[in-house]
């Protein structure tokens, strides 16, 4: 085992994290308007469901979702939670400011956003299944079985790197902002949960109704 293959799972657990989706757009506004330990906790939450579903691939216990009531709840469910989010961050815009927003949101109610995000969302269960099963096949084939729990733990120890670098990012950012600012983040981080919630739920009644 070489450190330079150790070092390769953990930027590769950096480039899972890293797209732009709904847990990093709630991290980063939970972090701007509340600080670097709200946006950890957010990328927590979310790190305990990847944990989940790699076990469940590292397992092989995925059979369950071939099935299609399955597909269609994780769908609908998934866009309820976002849709919920976005709503909440949009329509609570006017009470954000520099003052206090540390006191607004409570680091379990950021945790449970984090987890409820990607445990709910069919993107994360099929990614991790395409991505984390095809490395897994990959790692098997070349090094046996034996290495593959620790070069897991090496993708996990990147995916923990990105959620310490994005919630300092949020703190150092916030440092630069004013009332209107974070109004606008809050704004813009809303219409993305927004986006994916309809996204998610137009694919749940598609599914469901067949259209």
């Amino acid at each position: 085992m070489s450190i330079s293959i150790l070092v390769g799972y953990i930027f590769l657990g950096l480039s899972l994290a890293a797209p732009i989706g709904p847990v990093n757009s709630a991290r980063l506004d939970k972090g701007i308007k509340n600080g670097f330990w709200h946006a950890w906790i957010v990328g927590a939450g979310s790190m305990i469901a990847d944990a989940i579903f790699m076990l469940f691939v590292y397992l092989g216990m995925v059979n369950f979702l071939d099935i299609p009531f399955v597909q269609i709840f994780l769908w609908l469910f998934g866009g309820f939670i976002l849709l919920y989010s976005g709503f909440e961050s949009i329509l609570g815009v006017n009470r954000v400011n520099l003052t206090y927003s540390r006191k607004k949101d409570s680091l379990s109610k950021c945790f449970f956003t984090g987890f409820m995000m990607s445990i709910t969302s069919p993107l994360s269960i099929l990614f991790w299944l395409g991505i984390y099963g095809s490395v897994l096949a990959k790692t098997a084939q070349e090094s046996g079985t034996s290495q593959l729990l620790i070069y897991s733990c090496m993708i996990f120890v990147g995916l923990t790197l990105w959620d310490i670098f994005v919630a300092g990012l949020t703190t150092g950012f916030r440092k630069f902002l004013n009332d209107t600012s974070l109004k606008t983040i809050s704004i813009i981080s809303g219409l993305s949960l927004l986006g994916f919630g309809g996204y998610f739920g137009y694919q749940g009644l598609k599914a469901l109704f067949g259209f």
